[in-house]
């Protein structure tokens, strides 16, 4: 049981994790359930504001969160970034946060939550497939060139953990991006096929096969099984053998928790997951591109090695945070202080 355990664990590798004490930021105290510090509580006049909005995208109604600049004028055009959440995290976490912090500096700021996912509509809950984490992407991207006061000519992408991959990925071909930048990239094929620091090699048909039998039992009308759904013991936890896991535990299910973020996902998903990598013709973007990451965080591989493979354009630097690990990227102020002042520079130049 234990070993089944810590396997469904590191297959639950979908975000970058690193708090150690981190200040609690409880939804339930936040209007619009909110869950970083330093979180809209109210809008007011000439503040900015955060607004709740929903749309159809390819028959599911997705769920999203549109951050105005203060005092925005929808008679003004102002540049706006789409901002793609963690795998297994939700708009109202770290992607909340740094489209909050975008927003300070005067860009309108959208991010969803994925389909199937978070307060997104689709069934079964949780799937998590590259095509669909692409596609949400691109609507996001539709949405917000049509809001109020958005100059759609400079449309940046910001992509964080799981959703940084994806962002390479949609980046690749959609040219509406002007700029585009990562925070903690997280190689999400890379990972469910080889295992975090490429760690199951010498498992990766098992678990293929186990993947293809729940596609099956599915088609069948059987019971949808689920991945990466472990529920440990704070001793359990300790023991993890990666950073990503350990802080990434007590980000998502303590300090930061909210009832829309899982790591669960649909086993079936693990079919398209681990044929996937993001940076599959990554060479196709031709944009300016920033990737940021912690110094310490063990996931620095994925920035690294994607930076590398992205020959496609010369406007491009990997930003080292000094002393951060994946998940205090999320949420350590000096940390995000560092990210979101690199971002408005990017974004300046960039947008």
């Amino acid at each position: 049981m234990k070993r089944k355990t810590f396997q469904a664990t590191l297959l639950a590798a979908m975000i970058g994790l690193s708090v150690g004490n981190a200040a609690a930021a409880d939804y339930r105290l936040n209007p619009f359930t909110l869950a970083y510090e330093g979180a809209i509580a109210k809008n007011e006049p000439g503040q900015v504001n955060i607004h709740p909005v929903s749309y159809q995208l390819d028959g599911l109604e997705i769920a999203a969160n549109v951050y105005t600049p203060a005092n925005h004028d929808p008679r003004k055009k102002y540049p706006a970034v789409v901002v793609a959440h963690p795998n297994g995290g939700v708009k109202e976490q770290v992607a909340g946060l740094y489209a909050q912090r975008l927003a300070e500096h005067g860009y309108i700021a959208i991010t969803a939550d994925a389909a199937y996912q978070g307060a997104s509509g689709g069934r079964p809950r949780n799937v998590d497939k590259p095509t669909h984490r692409i596609e949400d992407i691109h609507g996001m991207a539709d949405y917000i060139a049509r809001y109020p006061g958005v100059d759609a000519a400079r449309l940046g992408l910001l992509g964080i953990c799981g959703g940084g991959g994806y962002s390479l990925a949609a980046a690749q071909t959609d040219k509406r991006f002007k700029a585009i930048a990562t925070i903690s990239m997280f190689n999400s094929g890379r990972v469910r096929r080889n295992g975090y620091v490429d760690s199951q090699l010498d498992t990766i048909q098992q678990r293929l096969q186990q993947a293809s039998e729940a596609r099956a039992q599915e088609a069948a009308g059987g019971e949808t099984l689920y991945s990466g759904d472990a529920n440990l013991t704070d001793e359990q936890i300790a023991k993890l053998p990666f950073d990503l896991y350990r802080q990434g535990y007590e980000y998502y299910w303590k300090t930061h928790a909210h009832p829309g973020s899982t790591f669960k996902y649909t086993t079936s998903s693990l079919l398209d997951l681990m044929r996937w990598d993001a940076t599959d013709q990554i060479e196709l973007i031709a944009r300016p591109l920033l990737m940021i990451a912690g110094s310490k965080a063990d996931s620095l591989y994925m920035s690294e090695d994607a930076f590398a493979k992205a020959t496609g354009t010369q406007d491009k630097e990997l930003f080292k945070l000094d002393g951060a690990t994946h998940i205090e990227t999320y949420w350590v102020p000096k940390y995000v202080d560092a990210a979101v002042a690199k971002l408005a520079e990017f974004y300046g130049r960039t947008l």
